[in-house]
Order: structure tokens, then sequence, then C-alpha cells
């Protein structure tokens, strides 16, 4: 199983970002596309309670099944077992999951744009991701690669972000007084599409 080592930032200046990532070698792997994730549990929530999950998402044409396990430690990295794989129907997909008793418990979507340095390894990346609750950089790779290109970007590691976008939207909708429902966007009211 592989290890995913990951932390997010948080973007206040976008077009400095994307300047910067340009400056630093980085290239766009990926235009900006929209996600949609089901995130899936028991009833007894008890992927969550064991800090696990089983994600279904919907990225342009491809549909991806991800697990991920319990963190392996602590730390201003989040650090996690994961399983991904490619699925030819992601609406089915969700049918088997729903046969083996798991339901949909958050939707979350985002606008996401990936980069990575030409000749880098698959997971040495940087993904720009515009979210409803504001914009995040993520970056996956070893820590010392994530340190370095944090680093040349202008954050400190006390910047390190190694929640969830779910734990996000939470602390989100406590600061905004807002009743948590899914960290999804707006729907134009008809006639403004």
């Amino acid at each position: 199983m592989r290890r995913e080592i990951e932390i997010k930032l948080a973007v206040h200046d976008p077009h400095f970002v994307r300047r910067r990532l340009a400056e630093l070698g980085f290239r766009r792997v990926s235009k900006r596309q929209f996600e949609r994730n089901l995130l899936y549990d028991f009833p007894d929530r008890r992927l969550r309670k064991e800090g696990s999950l089983v994600r279904l998402r919907f990225a342009g044409d491809r549909r991806l099944l991800t697990f991920k396990g319990r963190r392996i430690r602590a730390g201003r990295f989040k650090e996690r077992p994961e399983i991904e794989t490619q699925v030819a129907d992601g609406i089915e997909m969700g049918r088997v999951l729903e046969a083996l008793g798991l339901r949909v418990a958050f939707r979350y979507e985002k606008y996401r744009t990936l980069y990575r340095k030409p000749g880098e390894k698959t997971h040495h990346e940087v993904t720009f991701d515009e979210t409803p609750i504001g914009t995040y950089l993520e970056l996956e790779g070893p820590r010392r690669w994530i340190d370095r290109v944090a680093r040349a970007l202008g954050y400190r590691s006390h910047e390190y972000i190694s929640a969830s976008y779910g734990r996000l939207y939470l602390g989100w909708c406590e600061t905004h007084d807002r009743e948590p429902a899914d960290m999804v966007f707006p729907q134009p009211r008809r006639g403004e599409a």
C-alpha cells in the first residue's frame, strides 16, 4: 500500500502563487478541472471514527475510487496509507459501495489544477484547489521535498495544514456560524446560469 504524505497551504494571493510556481519550474499538467467527491461511510460512521475514508471522485472523464487509512503519525505532515484506482463507471461503483452497506456521508467540490516539475516523480506534485471555503495548495511528496517547495513559495512550517477538506469545512462553518452540510458551490438560481 502506498503512503501518501501531504500538506495544505492557504492561498491568499492566487496570482502570486501561480507566478511563483512557474518561476520554480513547475508546469501545469492538467487544466483547471471541476471535481465532485463523495465520501462513503457506514451508518455508524465507523470509518470516520477510525480515521479512514472511502472516496469516489468524479473529475472530468475520470472516476477514481480511493481508500485512505488511519494517519500513520501525528505532526505537521498528513501521512497515511492510500489505495487508489480508476473505475470505469462511477455510478455503478457507488451502487456497489451502497450494496456493501456504505452511504454517502459527505460531498465536497473543488476546481483543481495539477502542477509538476518536468522530470520529477509522479507523487511529487502541487495541486491548486479552489473550494467553496477558499483556495489551497496541496503539496504531495517526500517531507524534505514538501519543506523545500513550501519554503520557496514563501510559506513556513507553522502554516502547514494537515486537516482534510472535511475538517477545514467544519471549522469554516463554526467560524461563519453556518450549519454544516456538504461543501459544495452554490447552485445558480433559475435564469442566472
